[in-house]
């Protein structure tokens, strides 16, 4: 059964968190999302939705970068640790879960709060990176980019927390792959994972894709979907840290949210990335609107 034919109630979890990302902005994304008329669309479905707040989250310019292999680490598990537990009192309830981003690295979060309730699951990750690095292989030492590795628990020690599992995830597909670092390419071969990149969606299409991705994840004791707006082109979402071109056109993008409500798999979402300061006119913070809307249901007719 689809999210049309069971409108689940929604709670919008704000987490405006910035420091694993490499420009500042992201913080404000939960705010932006938010003016863009979030929830009414969502009520517009026929979900019920309630806005649970932000959690609080610390600022560069006031905390200590500790490991430079990565950047802030201590601040963002605990940043984290408070997303987990937003997330798994909502899904506990019977709610849907929609975490609002800041970076990525907030994923780590709402993994972790729903393993705590229902167990290791799976994740739907679209996105243009593959979020794969770890310390010892990423170029920045930007803990956006390793939320994926922690999560199936193989990025160290130091991103194990008391207050979710470890690992959150035991399977993983990755839709809209543009960007891979060494590391990451070398990893994917050791884990259990999918990985569909955008050569594979020019080529079969966006429907084939999202039916095999989909069809891989299903089963598990939960299934997420992590939605980086970096995954769709610069031309339709300007306002990301980490532009990647040749992505997710417009309709492609709602496409691949309208199959993941049409398969009735989705237990949470967040949706990450959208920096406001180097968007036009919100664009990227509307459009982040409107995929939700067809990942919970929306269909032109």
């Amino acid at each position: 059964m689809n999210a049309r034919d069971t409108p689940r109630p929604v709670a919008i979890i704000g987490a405006g968190l910035d420091l694993g990302a490499g420009r500042r902005g992201v913080d404000m994304g939960p705010s932006a999302i938010r003016y863009a008329e979030l929830e009414a669309r969502i009520r517009e479905l026929g979900h019920k939705v309630g806005d649970w707040g932000d959690i609080g989250s610390p600022v560069p310019e006031a905390t200590e970068v500790g490991d430079p292999s990565a950047r802030y680490l201590v601040p963002i598990m605990h940043a984290c640790e408070r997303v987990a537990g937003l997330v798994a009192e909502a899904t506990g309830q019977g709610l849907v879960p929609l975490v609002l981003g800041g970076d990525h690295s907030i994923a780590m979060g709402t993994l972790g709060g729903m393993a705590k309730v229902h167990g290791a699951g799976a994740a739907l990750w679209i996105d243009a990176h593959g979020d794969l690095n770890r310390p010892g292989t990423s170029p920045s030492g930007n803990v956006h980019g390793m939320p994926l590795a922690a999560a199936l628990g193989v990025a160290g020690d130091a991103f194990v927390s008391d207050a979710y599992p470890s690992p959150s995830l035991t399977r993983a597909a990755l839709v809209g792959i543009r960007s891979l670092d060494p590391g990451e390419r070398a990893l994917i071969r050791e884990l259990d994972i999918k990985v569909f990149t955008m050569s594979e969606i020019d080529r079969h299409g966006v429907e084939q894709v999202m039916s095999e991705a989909l069809d891989f994840l299903r089963g598990a004791p939960f299934v997420h979907v992590s939605l980086d707006l970096d995954a769709v082109d610069p031309m339709f979402a300007p306002g990301v840290g980490t532009p990647v071109r040749g992505g997710l056109s417009y309709r492609e993008a709602h496409l691949a949210l309208e199959l993941v409500s049409d398969s009735g798999l989705a237990d949470s979402f967040d949706v990450v990335e959208v920096n406001p300061i180097l968007d036009r006119a919100n664009e990227t913070g509307q459009l982040a609107v409107e995929l939700v809307a067809s990942g919970l249901g929306a269909r032109i007719l």
